[in-house]
């Protein structure tokens, strides 16, 4: 899972579907989203999976309006297409992502 700072975060996000995960390394319930977001890596691979800690690259955060973390943003082509704010399970970020 490749973590992303503001240096290379277009360049990432531009082709194909990107889910980007905003989350600090503080926050509980995105300790608890890491190991599901492993598994969604390991089972969706038409899906690039990538993290933007938003004490390291707090520009990021506030350019996609991230107000509470975990944010996951989907990305297609470049364009955020869908968000969900909060801890998911594994079936509900499977649907997210189709």
């Amino acid at each position: 899972m490749k973590h992303l700072t503001i240096n290379d975060f277009d360049t990432e996000i531009a082709s194909g579907k990107v889910l980007v995960d905003f989350w600090a390394q503080w926050c509980g319930p995105c300790k608890m989203l890491a190991p599901i977001l492993d598994e969604l890596e390991a089972e969706c691979a038409d899906v690039k999976i990538c993290k933007v800690n938003v004490d390291e690259s707090p520009e990021l955060a506030k350019r996609f309006g991230v107000m509470s973390i975990p944010t996951l943003i989907l990305f297609k082509d470049g364009k955020a297409v869908d968000k969900s704010v909060g801890l998911v399970d594994l079936e509900s970020l499977k649907e997210f992502v189709i």
